[in-house]
């Protein structure tokens, strides 16, 4: 049987329609015994039993946690059979890496993990109720391109409305000083910081695990800072997101094997939406102006990747305006030149885990420091940041060299 279906570029251009593949060329999926297990258990921890002994003996943490990742877990059966029969697929094509029309429903798992125990363990305050909107409504706007596509200019009203959102429920990047120009300042400071990660985070979406895992690193590393600040409503925006991107690993890293479903732009853009929410519902500048660059340090690496390329896009004049900034679709970001030294697609991965996790330890330690022993910290993680810089920068010199080189030669 043949299908037609929409193709996607790995930072959410919509290509071409492709006929998909018959479904016997897709790897297969089965529900198997660990499935039947986790839903007892996740059946479990939807009684009220569970949840009151686990909030009673403080592991109310480990509750939101367990509860997120068993969802997802087995959701992703259905929603994976669901993805098929609708032709919502991402077809392998062009530049693409996978081999087999793998769906693009992944985000719904998420979203729908992340919804249930928010939902289930009912505790809001008016920024969570914001934040909960506004991402309801990124995910909305995501599925509609993965099913249907979207214009850029479309999907960035979208992103813009969900700023508004947050900003009428309080969700507002906050250090100016108060008054109409502060304000208006803080707004724009928030667009630009909410905008500017969601995109970020859809960008980073360009290798199997790489988005929901390096996402699944922030969201633990903030869900730390909660804990430790008490700050009881970001942990639970964090903690579900965690069990959520955890949930649905299993699937989409594989290592030797392809994924089996993809984020696609409704969970690559919930995600990154979420990860902008979460830096700036905590009280960073509360006791030092140092401490704002935590959540820069939690969430370093797409911001990195995203001024870099972005940069050195604008440099060369591949983007003019910021329609085709939202639209470019290039093999020039931090996962695509770690994968070209042939370290492989899952050590391109793992080396961007391990920099997240550096910078995540980064930012607990920035958390804890004062006067010169924050200074130092700040210090340590622009370094980091330079040789990643230095790193995309050395690989794009070989390229061009190889490249010249192989002129050379044809001409000769």
């Amino acid at each position: 049987m043949w299908l037609t279906t929409s193709v996607f570029t790995t930072e959410g251009e919509r290509v071409t329609d492709q006929p998909q593949t018959a479904a016997s060329e897709r790897p297969p999926f089965s529900f198997n015994f660990d499935k039947v297990i986790i839903l007892l258990f996740v059946a479990f921890l939807f009684s009220g039993e569970a949840r009151d002994l686990l909030t009673e003996s403080g592991l109310k943490w480990a509750y939101l946690l367990l509860l997120s990742f068993g969802i997802g877990y087995v959701l992703v059966p259905p929603v994976y059979w669901l993805a098929h029969r609708m032709g919502m697929v991402d077809v392998p094509q062009g530049r693409k890496a996978h081999q087999y029309p793998t769906a693009l429903l992944g985000g719904a798992v998420v979203y729908l993990a992340f919804a249930v125990t928010v939902l289930w363990n009912f505790s809001f305050s008016t920024q969570f109720k914001g934040v909960a909107l506004a991402g309801t409504l990124i995910f909305l706007v995501g599925l509609v391109d993965d099913w249907r596509g979207l214009p850029a200019p479309v999907k960035l009203v979208g992103q813009l409305l969900g700023v508004v959102i947050l900003i009428k429920y309080g969700v507002v990047i906050s250090f100016f000083p108060h008054g109409l120009w502060g304000d208006v300042g803080e707004w724009l400071l928030t667009a630009l910081w909410v905008v500017g990660i969601t995109n970020a985070v859809n960008y980073l979406d360009g290798l199997d695990g790489l988005a929901a895992g390096s996402c699944a690193i922030s969201a633990f590393f903030f869900s730390l800072v909660a804990l430790q600040s008490h700050h009881d409503f970001m942990v639970y925006l964090a903690l579900p997101l965690l069990g959520s991107c955890l949930s649905f690993l299993p699937y989409n890293f594989r290592f030797r094997q392809p994924a089996l479903i993809f984020l696609g732009d409704a969970g690559s853009n919930f995600l990154g939406f979420m990860m902008a929410s979460l830096g700036i519902i905590g009280d960073w500048a509360s006791d030092e102006l140092v401490k704002l660059i935590v959540p820069v340090l939690i969430l370093g690496v797409p911001i990195f990747d995203m001024s870099f390329t972005t940069f050195m896009r604008v440099w060369h004049g591949q983007v003019r305006s910021v329609g085709q900034w939202l639209s470019y679709a290039g093999r020039d970001h931090i996962h695509h030149r770690l994968e070209a030294l042939r370290i492989g697609r899952a050590g391109a991965v793992l080396v961007i885990y391990a920099v997240t996790t550096w910078l995540g330890l980064s930012a607990l330690v920035l958390k804890n420091a004062t006067g010169l022993n924050a200074l130092l910290q700040v210090a340590q993680s622009v370094i980091v940041f330079l040789l990643l810089g230095f790193l995309m920068v050395f690989v794009q010199r070989q390229y061009a060299a190889i490249e010249q080189q192989a002129n050379d030669q044809k001409g000769a």
